[in-house]
């Protein structure tokens, strides 16, 4: 199978209520750059962009179960406070509302939630993606869409496996070399982006 090195620049709104709000945009000049089938940007959006030629405009909309899927309730948790200490001490520099933070479940998986609530002994965490349940909009042009080189394709395997730095594609902090400087290690841009 052939791979595509896709660059886009865009605009992305949620569309809620009739009201329209930017979440997320790019520059031409730091488009979000991509390779095709290994799953770095929402398989919807591959799938609306991946035959555009250069220079053609988009403008698209893509409902949650396209997206990010329905916000579920149950993916918000209480958890103890004591989990979030280092050397028995709060870690009040990464923990706060609004932050974004890395879990481990009880296999060691790795994921994202986002700090809701932080309680004299308690702090609630959100795992539902920033953007579940929102229907978005994509409007934006294509940069640059040809086929992938075998140095692309091999520099994105080896950061999706542990290239950059150990972050596991979940840094979230700044650039990883992945031309995007997104926040999201080479998962930034297409509402990925935590920060």
């Amino acid at each position: 199978m052939e791979h595509q090195f896709l660059a886009v620049h865009y605009q992305l709104y949620t569309l809620e209520n009739g009201e329209k709000t930017l979440v997320e945009q790019t520059t031409p000049e730091r488009p979000f750059q991509f390779i095709s089938g290994f799953g770095v940007s929402l398989d919807a959006l591959e799938q609306q962009v991946l035959h555009l030629g250069k220079g053609t405009k988009f403008d698209f909309t893509l409902k949650p179960e396209e997206a990010f899927g329905e916000y579920i309730p149950e993916g918000v948790h209480k958890l103890e406070r004591s989990m979030f200490e280092i050397d028995g001490k709060f870690d009040s520099q990464h923990v706060y509302p609004g932050a974004v933070i890395t879990l481990n479940d009880s296999e060691q998986n790795r994921f994202m939630a986002q700090v809701v609530k932080v309680e004299p002994d308690s702090v609630t965490v959100d795992t539902n993606h920033p953007l579940a349940g929102k229907i978005l909009n994509f409007i934006g042009e294509m940069i640059e869409n040809r086929p992938a080189t075998d140095d692309e394709v091999n520099a994105l395997i080896k950061h999706m496996t542990g290239g950059c730095g150990g972050c596991g594609g979940h840094c979230g902090n700044g650039d990883c070399g992945d031309g995007c400087d997104d926040g999201g290690c080479g998962e930034g841009g297409c509402g990925h982006c935590h920060g």
